[in-house]
């Protein structure tokens, strides 16, 4: 029986879904690292990150998830606001849409602060740690109201930290 509080799994930047904007793939500010970059624009961009981890269809097995690290630069100018949203999908049935639902969560990096320019490592820390079931997935969307400053980010990686029990 595995029953290990300290798993964690690196979400790379090419698995983020970025919407709205100019976003490309670039080498990160260290060497041999990689990043998905937005361009300045005056505009709201919506990126959701897929938090991949084991689930399984026994209560109280796989994995469970208790927070989420996302590592990015904020450069040039400061954005208006970045607003964090974890939401946990529950799949449909044969001829029923998905179910998503906001899950509470606290965010280490206050609102104000984690838009202003420098290297940020936010973490999402589920209020109340979730077993992710197999009929479940969770989604971490960040929206960026990017105003006319110019400001632009770099998206570095994510980590899913969980406890796993086997």
């Amino acid at each position: 029986m595995i029953h290990n509080t300290h798993f964690s799994q690196f979400i790379p930047p090419t698995l983020f879904h970025p919407v709205t904007g100019t976003f490309t793939w670039t080498a990160g500010a260290v060497a041999g690292t990689i990043a998905m970059a937005r361009a300045a624009a005056n505009e709201t961009s919506v990126i959701t990150i897929p938090i991949m981890i084991p689930s399984n269809s026994v209560a109280l097995q796989g994995a469970k998830l208790t927070s989420i690290e996302v590592d990015y630069e904020n450069a040039v100018a400061e954005c208006t606001s970045f607003t964090w949203t974890l939401n946990k999908v529950t799949r449909g049935i044969n001829g029923a849409v998905a179910v998503v639902a906001a899950v509470t969560k606290t965010d280490a990096i206050a609102a104000a602060d984690s838009h202003a320019v420098d290297e940020v490592k936010q973490v999402i820390t589920l209020t109340t740690p979730e077993w992710v079931d197999n009929d479940v997935y969770y989604l971490l969307q960040i929206s960026i109201v990017a105003g006319a400053g110019g400001g632009t980010n770099k998206f570095y990686a994510a980590v899913a930290n969980f406890t796993l029990r086997a």
